[in-house]
């Protein structure tokens, strides 16, 4: 995830952390990941709303190498020392608690995408065998459906990662200890909110729905148009223009004059079918660093 500022189009300044190299080799490069994820962070809170997959993308990838640079310093006989004699080892009990509420919201999510890949291809050859007549109803209220009820498991899963966010925001001062050991409690909890930060992300991108109707009741071609650009430059939300679409063709679909409906949502199917295909391998690669970190974890815990 080698993008700057500039290429996510940040239009202000994100907060840098900044790392003595000297207490450990790997400092450098985990200061870098940090940066390049904090600057990702800002980007994508001023586009919440539009955010696409591919950005999306770029924060799973970038979060996936910030754990694989943390692993070497963890490992670290000198860190697993520190960290041993720090209270009790209560920093470790505290990371190692983290880490199953991060692993189990990272796999709520993974679940939720599997699903609306299987409706989404469910509906692509719904398109090319009925190509919009009235049976492919059904098959769009039963993705819908599915949707509404996702909204429910999101919106716990996403309290779930705010109340860690707030317990992260008022855990204790580091700045009276050792130097190294500092460090380490630092890289830990910047770490885990940057992760929240991502995850929270990724819920918010499932949640995105149309919401602009006509005074009669039906969807607009400019609100369907909205699928492109918009005039800042950013591409609006994947999952929300799918069901802008398969809402305007189910709303048309006993009027007749379907074709540009249909061309529409085969369009945006296609779009989100590639999109979860990529979130799909950054969540795999995700998960598997997550499972790494806990088990490290309670290496150091255990031993």
């Amino acid at each position: 995830m080698a993008k700057t500022s500039q290429s996510f189009g940040l239009q202000h300044t994100a907060r840098s952390i900044s790392l003595p190299s000297r207490l450990h080799p790997n400092a450098i490069r985990i200061e870098t990941e940090l940066n390049k994820l904090k600057i990702w962070e800002a980007s994508s809170v001023s586009i919440t709303e539009s955010l696409s997959g591919e950005t999306l993308q770029d924060g799973l990838i970038g979060l996936a190498e910030l754990y694989n640079c943390t692993q070497e310093l963890m490992q670290s006989s000198t860190t697993q020392k520190a960290l041993h004699q720090h209270q009790n080892g209560m920093v470790l009990e505290e990371s190692l608690e983290r880490s199953v509420e991060l692993i189990d919201s990272c796999g709520i999510i993974r679940e939720i995408f599997i699903t609306i890949k299987g409706h989404v291809q469910e509906l692509q050859s719904a398109l090319r065998r009925k190509n919009g007549d009235s049976s492919i109803e059904s098959d769009i209220s039963s993705y819908l459906c599915f949707k509404k009820k996702a909204k429910k498991e999101v919106a716990r899963t996403l309290k779930s990662l705010k109340q860690m966010e707030s317990r992260i925001g008022s855990c204790y001062d580091v700045l009276d200890i050792d130097h190294y050991l500092a460090m380490i409690i630092r890289v830990l909890r910047e770490v885990t909110a940057i992760t929240v930060s991502v995850l929270k992300s990724l819920l918010i991108f499932l949640t995105s729905s149309a919401t602009s109707r006509t005074k009669s009741g039906g969807w607009s071609l400019i609100s369907k148009l909205m699928i492109t650009k918009s005039n800042k430059g950013h591409v609006a939300n994947n999952v929300g223009c799918v069901d802008l679409a398969l809402t305007s063709l189910l709303g048309h679909i006993k009027n007749g004059g379907l074709k540009d409906d249909v061309q529409m949502a085969r369009r945006q199917l296609q779009i989100l079918d590639y999109s979860i295909e990529g979130l799909e391998a950054g969540l795999e690669g995700l998960f598997r660093q997550l499972v790494r970190n806990r088990v490290t974890l309670l290496n150091m815990l255990t031993h």
